[in-house]
C-alpha cells in the first residue's frame, strides 16, 4: 500500500467535460479558465461571452452545440479542456474527443429527471475506458444531501461513486466543503480561492462517517487498506491519496467532488485533483492500443471551418512532436502539409512553432484530413486507431436554396458542415431536394441555421418525400400503336403487351413471345426501354414495381419503324393499360427498435399505435439496467418526427433504429391523400 499510483503523472493533459444538458459544463469551463488566468473574468452562458458558447447558434438556443476547446496552464501543467454538448442530439461530438482524452469530468446535479441522460454518458465513458471524476454541481441549490444524491446517481454508473468531499453548511446554507482525504475544511469565497479552515467540532462525526465510507470502497482494491480498517488502524494520508489516484486511473472508482461552477466554488480542488491524480498520455496511448513508438502520431478530434483562416483540424499529439510546415500522412495514405499550428482558447488562436507529446493543438489547412483520422509526420502511414461510428440518424429535413444561384454553393457548404459534424448524413434526391439527416429536431435546426450564419445561404425546408411505389392488382392486354407522318420518313411502331402482377418484392420482369418476326428482334429492346421509361412514374406519379410485361404481338413498317417509334408505342400501351390493372399505391414499412428508460416504456407503447405502428413486443435492453427495447412495424411516412414525441416522453433520451422491412398497400383515405398530393386520383 502507498505506491500503487506510482506518483504524479506530468506533462500536458487533455480533459473532456461531459454531462447532461444544462448541468453546468460550460459554466465549469468558464470558471476553470478564470481561476487559471486564461480569461479576465468568468462569464455566464446567458451572456453569450463564454468560451464554450461563442457561436451564434449556441447563444440563440442557450446550449452548447459543438465541442469547444480551451488550453490553459495550472501550476506547472498545461491542461486542455474540451467542453462537450450535453444534449443527446449532439452527443456524437464527444466520441472523437474521448478517444484522445486522458480523463473526463462528468458534471452532474441532484436531478432525478437527468439520470437517464447521465446513464448514457457514463455508458459511453465505460465503453471507451476513460478514467473519470464526477463534479457534483449546484450543491448550493440542491434540495437533498450529497449522500442521498449519490444514491440517486449511482444506478447511472457501473463503477462506484466515491465521495471525496462533503458540503459544509451554516444555517442551512452551503458555505464550503470538507475534504475527506485531506481532513480539512475549505470555506468558499466568490470566484476566489477557498479559505482553509479546521473542521468544525459539530461536523467531525459526519466527516468521520463519510471518510470511513470512502476508505471502505477504496479497500475493495487494496488488501493492505482493508486489513488496516478491520484492525481499526488509521491509514497514512499519503497512502489514501495514492489509492485515490490509482483507482481513478484504473477506472475502478469515480471520485466525487462538489461545488458550484456558477460561483467558481470547488474549482481549485478539482484542478488539484486533475493535477495529482489524472493519468498521462502514456496511459492514453496504452488504452488506444498504440503502445510506445518513436514516430510522431496524432489523432484528429474535431474539424472547424473558420471564416477567414480556412480549415482547422484539432488534434492530440499522442507521441512525438510536430512543427509548423510538417508533412503529414493519414492512416489510409492521404497527405498534406501543416500550414499553421495553433493553441486554442475557444476561437482565439495563439500561433506555435511546434507542439510536443500530449499537447492538443489546431493544425491549419489540411484539406484532405477528416475528424477521427490518425496522422503521422512523414510519409509512412500510421496504424489506424478505432473510429467511432455515428449512430443512425433519427430525423431528416429536405432543403432547397431560396435562390437557384445558390445550388452549387449549398452543396459545397453542406459538405463542410458534414466535415465539422460527421453525424450529419447528406443525400441528393432525384427530385432535386437535398435531404440532411441527423439526431433530432434541434440538431437539424442548428445545421440549417449554420448555413445562414456561416455561409450566408438562405434555404427553404420541408419534410422529405416518402418513397411510395405503385403496383397492379390484376392483369390486362393492351395494344399500343404509334404512327406519325410528317413528310419524308414517318414513325411507326405497333405492340401488344400482356401485363400481369408479380408477388410483392419481385420488381420488374420483361419477356417476349414474338413469332414470325412481327416485331423485328432489333426493336424488342426498344419496347423494353419504353416500358421501363413509363414505369419510372406510373398513374399516380410513383415508380411502378412488381409487374410483368410480355411483348406478345405487334407489327412494323420497313421504312418508318425505328427504335424511338417502338419505345413510344410501348409507353402508349402502358399508359392506356394501367387504369384497367387496378393500380395501387405501396408504402414502405420499417422495423423499428425504440430504446427507452423502463419507466417510460408505457408511454412509448402508447405513442407507436397512434402512428399506425404495430408493436411486436418489448424486453429489457441487454446490458442496460433500467432500459427497455420496444420493437414495432411502422410505415415510413409516420416516422418523420417520431423522435420529437419519443424524446418528449422520455426526458429527452429515447432513440431508435429503423430498417426497411417490406412494402404494404396503402388504401382508403390515406391512399387518396397521397395520390391527390401528386395531382392524381387513387
Amino acid at each position: 500500500m502507498g505506491n500503487r499510483a506510482g506518483g504524479r503523472r506530468t506533462g500536458p493533459k487533455c480533459i473532456a467535460i461531459v454531462g447532461p444538458f444544462a448541468s453546468g459544463k460550460t459554466s465549469l469551463l468558464e470558471a476553470i479558465l478564470a481561476r487559471t488566468g486564461a480569461i479576465a473574468r468568468q462569464a455566464t452562458v446567458a451572456s453569450g461571452a463564454t468560451v464554450g458558447d461563442d457561436n451564434p447558434e449556441a447563444r440563440a438556443h442557450l446550449m452548447s452545440v459543438e465541442a469547444s476547446l480551451a488550453t490553459t496552464g495550472f501550476m506547472d501543467d498545461d491542461l486542455t479542456f474540451i467542453d462537450c454538448p450535453g444534449s443527446i442530439e449532439f452527443a456524437y461530438e464527444a466520441e472523437p474527443v474521448l478517444a484522445a482524452c486522458d480523463l473526463a469530468i462528468v458534471v452532474a446535479e441532484a436531478d432525478e429527471k437527468k439520470i437517464p441522460a447521465l446513464q448514457l454518458i457514463m455508458r459511453t465513458l465505460e465503453e471507451h475506458g476513460i478514467p473519470r471524476v464526477l463534479f457534483l454541481n449546484k450543491v448550493d441549490k440542491a434540495a437533498i444531501g450529497v449522500r442521498a444524491t449519490l444514491k440517486l446517481l449511482q444506478p447511472a454508473s457501473a463503477v462506484p461513486l466515491v465521495l471525496r468531499q462533503i458540503p459544509l453548511r451554516k444555517d442551512g446554507i452551503v458555505i464550503g466543503s470538507i475534504d475527506l482525504a485531506l481532513e480539512r475544511a475549505h470555506i468558499y469565497r466568490e470566484h476566489a480561492e477557498s479559505e482553509i479552515a479546521p473542521i468544525p467540532d459539530d461536523e467531525k462525526a459526519r466527516e468521520v462517517e463519510a471518510r470511513f465510507s470512502m476508505l471502505e470502497t477504496l479497500a475493495d482494491h487494496d488488501d493492505a487498506l482493508m486489513e488496516q480498517l478491520l484492525e481499526e488502524i488509521e491509514p497514512p494520508r499519503d497512502a489514501v491519496f495514492d489509492d485515490l489516484a490509482a483507482d481513478l486511473r484504473a477506472g475502478s472508482v469515480i471520485p466525487v467532488l462538489i461545488g458550484s461552477a456558477e460561483h467558481g466554488n470547488g474549482v481549485l480542488r478539482l484542478l488539484k485533483t486533475i493535477r495529482h491524480d489524472a493519468p498521462d498520455i502514456a496511459q492514453t496511448r496504452e488504452r488506444l492500443g498504440l503502445g510506445e513508438t518513436d514516430e510522431t502520431i496524432l489523432q484528429v478530434v474535431k474539424t472547424v471551418h473558420t471564416p477567414h483562416g480556412g480549415k482547422l483540424s484539432y488534434a492530440r499529439v499522442l507521441a512525438g512532436s510536430i512543427a509548423d510546415g510538417a508533412e503529414i500522412v493519414t492512416h489510409d495514405g492521404r497527405t498534406g502539409r501543416v500550414s499553421g499550428l495553433y493553441r486554442m482558447l475557444g476561437r482565439n488562436q495563439t500561433k506555435l512553432q511546434n507542439a510536443g507529446e500530449g499537447e492538443t493543438v489546431a493544425l491549419g489547412k489540411l484539406e484532405e484530413v477528416r475528424t477521427c483520422d490518425t496522422l503521422a509526420v512523414g510519409k509512412t502511414p500510421p496504424p489506424a486507431l478505432a473510429t467511432p461510428e455515428p449512430p443512425q440518424p433519427v430525423n431528416a429535413v429536405a432543403l432547397r436554396p431560396h435562390e437557384r444561384k445558390d445550388e452549387v454553393k449549398l452543396s459545397a457548404s453542406l459538405q463542410k458542415l458534414a466535415e465539422e459534424d460527421p453525424s450529419i448524413a447528406i443525400e441528393h434526391q432525384d427530385s432535386g431536394e437535398t435531404v440532411i439527416s441527423g439526431h433530432g429536431e434541434m440538431h437539424l435546426r442548428v445545421t440549417t441555421e449554420r448555413l445562414g450564419s456561416k455561409f450566408q445561404i438562405e434555404v427553404d425546408s420541408s419534410r422529405p418525400g416518402v418513397p411510395y411505389r405503385e403496383t397492379i392488382r390484376k392483369g390486362t392486354t393492351q395494344r399500343g400503336r404509334h404512327k406519325k407522318q410528317s413528310g419524308g420518313h414517318g414513325q411507326f411502331g405497333d405492340v401488344v403487351l400482356e401485363i400481369r402482377p408479380l408477388p410483392r418484392g419481385s420488381g420488374f420482369e420483361f419477356t417476349d413471345t414474338i413469332t414470325g418476326g412481327v416485331v423485328p428482334k432489333q426493336y424488342i429492346p426498344s419496347v423494353e426501354a419504353g416500358v421501363r421509361d413509363y414505369l419510372k412514374a406510373g398513374l399516380f406519379g410513383f415508380p411502378v414495381v412488381d409487374i410483368a410485361v410480355n411483348l406478345a404481338d405487334g407489327s412494323f413498317h420497313s421504312v418508318d419503324s425505328s427504335d424511338m417509334a417502338f419505345q413510344m408505342a410501348a409507353k402508349l400501351a402502358m399508359r392506356e393499360a394501367m387504369p384497367a390493372c387496378s393500380p395501387a399505391i405501396l408504402e414502405p414499412v420499417m422495423k423499428i427498435e425504440v430504446f427507452t428508460p423502463s419507466d417510460a416504456t408505457a408511454k412509448v407503447t402508447a405513442i407507436l399505435p397512434q402512428r399506425r405502428g404495430q408493436i411486436l413486443g418489448f424486453d429489457a435492453r441487454p446490458g442496460w439496467p433500467g432500459w427497455d427495447v420496444v420493437e414495432a412495424m411502422m410505415p415510413q411516412a409516420e416516422i418523420g418526427d417520431l423522435i420529437v414525441e419519443l424524446r418528449s416522453a422520455t426526458a429527452g433520451v429515447a432513440t431508435f433504429r429503423a430498417s426497411f422491412d417490406h412494402m404494404a398497400e396503402l388504401t382508403g383515405r390515406l391512399a387518396d391523400e397521397v395520390a391527390n398530393a401528386h395531382g392524381k386520383a387513387a
